[in-house]
Formats: C-alpha cells, structure tokens, sequence
C-alpha cells in the first residue's frame, strides 16, 4: 500500500474491494439466527468469516485498502477488533494498540486514555480505554472493526486518539449499518454494508 491518498469518496461506502471473491464469501458465510421467544431481534452469527481461510488471508488487506491514507497504527475494540487489528497492522507492516471495552481487566493498572460514548446498539453507553504510552501526536490512526451501526465506539475512539494529539483517519469495517450523517462523520468505509447480507 502506497502512501499517497487512494481515490475513494469518504462518503462512499461500500468501496468496491480490489478483490470481488471476498465480498462474496463474506456475504456467503455469515448467517442470522433466531434465538428464539426470549429476544427480539435476530442475532448475527459471523463465526462462518472466522472459519474460512481464505477470508482470513485476505481481511486485512482489504480493509487496509479503505484506508484513505497510510496510517502509522491500527487501533481496534474487543473483541472481534482484537482479531482484525492485528490482520490489518500485519497488511500494512504497522503497528497495533487495542481499545478494550468496559475497562474491568489488568488493563486498568496502566495509565489509560479514556471516552464514553454511546449508546450502543445495545442501548448502554459505551466505555473504552487505550494505553496512552501506545498512542502520540506522530501518530496517523485507522480504526478497525468488524461492523458498525450507531457509531457510538467510533466515536468514543475518534475522540481518544484526538485527545492522544494524534490524527484520525477514519474506520475500515467489514459490515457498514451506519446512517449517511454517522458515516460521514466518521469517515467510515466499509466492505459490505448490513442491507446487502443474506
């Protein structure tokens, strides 16, 4: 990946993929499920994208691809971020710093950059942390997740790598469920957006 700009429209979103086949079996081997009378709603399964080795091989490099520019760091939230982050650092030959979530673990013993945002699709606020030691102002930021829908972690993690003094580039997902205003402020592109899946 060069560092010159790509020629995408940020408010653009899906970006067709330099690799067709992948938006395929994504599209392929997700599923949703219905868990019966105790929920509402349908739930996602994705474990079919985990699964499949050829998604694997090539999830990071075509998430890297909706990078406007190259970044420095891949920043990602647990859990499914804790996979991809590392798919797309490796992709790039940059490096990775998690986001963790609620803030309950040996994570809280560091010195942390933290922001609430929300609410989540869930309906609770969102709670994420980063180390500070991992993040500065040399640094150029790519969020990565595997879905977004009301942009409540992008947001809480934009405002962390402002208050880090680093520079945010926008987030690379695999499923896109964002409303135009959301996307837009967020810079999100994605793989494939929630309308399109089976």
């Amino acid at each position: 990946m060069s560092s010159a700009p790509l020629s995408v429209d940020p408010s653009e979103s899906p970006v067709p993929p330099a690799d067709p086949d992948l938006r395929v079996r994504l599209l392929e081997n997700f599923r949703w499920i219905d868990p019966g009378d105790w929920c509402d709603h349908l739930l996602t399964d994705r474990s079919g994208w985990w699964r499949d080795p050829v998604i694997l091989d090539r999830l990071g490099p075509a998430l890297a691809e909706l990078s406007p520019v190259l970044p420095t760091v891949i920043v990602a939230p647990a859990t499914s971020g804790f996979l991809l982050g590392p798919l797309v650092a490796r992709a790039i030959g940059v490096g990775f710093v998690e986001a963790y979530r609620d803030l309950s673990g040996a994570e809280l013993a560091d010195d942390l950059i933290t922001r609430t945002g929300g609410p989540g699709h869930d309906g609770r606020p969102v709670v994420l942390g980063v180390r500070a030691r991992h993040l500065g102002p040399d640094d150029a930021v790519l969020v990565v997740d595997d879905w977004v829908e009301t942009g409540a972690q992008l947001s809480a993690l934009a405002e962390i790598v402002a208050a880090a003094g680093a520079r945010y580039l926008g987030a690379a997902v695999i499923v896109d469920g964002a409303q135009p205003e959301v996307r837009e402020r967020l810079r999100i592109r994605g793989l494939v957006r929630e309308g399109e899946l089976p």
